[in-house]
């Protein structure tokens, strides 16, 4: 069932989430108080708009209220990014997902409205920063302050065991959730699955878990 998005701010974060909501088929308004990118806007969302969000009498025009979710998506001026948010809320949005550029920027939006923050910088460094500098790990997703979705190879130790025989989620205290080969991938393998060289599992866990699993 297709949604409705209003995103305030076309830059290239809003620019690149307004053309993949489009693309799954969802109502995109993208606003911009720059005339250009609301003009190039056009070609790939249902509607564009120039106005100044930190306008009241233009916020209301939009009936935000009326769109599933929010997007702030200012991120070169965060007193506009923070004015926006707090406005949207006033108005009746039903949730504001808004973008941060510092850790301090992320702290003042979710005081002020925001039902959720990306900090586009720091999660993207934190991601390549365990990627390349965790040996084993290949790929990381962090999900709150403790837990994260880890790629990692199947430790040597578990060649020919299953999971159940490996008591994985007893013994690491994680879950894991898909198995990876060269031949397929497998969503939530049962506990019957038995490991083989070459495979990578995903895995949730804490850090801790993953350290004690990789050692």
């Amino acid at each position: 069932m297709a949604r409705s998005f209003l995103i305030v701010g076309l830059g290239r974060f809003g620019k690149h989430m307004a053309k993949t909501l489009t693309k799954q088929n969802n109502e995109v308004l993208a606003i911009d108080i720059n005339e250009d990118r609301v003009n190039d806007a056009l070609k790939y969302v249902t509607d564009a708009q120039i106005g100044d969000a930190t306008d009241p009498q233009f916020v209301e025009e939009l009936g935000v209220n009326n769109f599933d979710v929010c997007i702030v998506a200012i991120g070169d001026n965060f007193q506009s990014s923070l004015e926006t948010t707090c406005l949207l809320k006033e108005m009746g949005a039903h949730y504001v997902f808004a973008r941060a550029s510092r850790d301090i920027h992320k702290k003042f939006l979710l005081r002020n409205g925001a039902d959720e923050v990306i900090y586009t910088e720091r999660e993207t460094a934190e991601r390549f920063a365990m990627r390349f500098g965790s040996e084993g790990i290949f790929d990381y997703f962090k999900l709150s302050d403790d837990y994260a979705l880890y790629e990692v190879n199947v430790p040597e130790s578990w060649y020919g065991k299953t999971i159940i025989e490996q008591n994985v989620r007893q013994k690491y205290n994680v879950n894991v959730l898909a198995i990876k080969s060269d031949r397929q991938f497998d969503a939530l393998p049962g506990p019957d699955h038995r490991f083989a060289q070459g495979e990578k599992i995903l895995v949730l866990g804490t850090k801790e878990s993953i350290k004690k699993l990789l050692k």
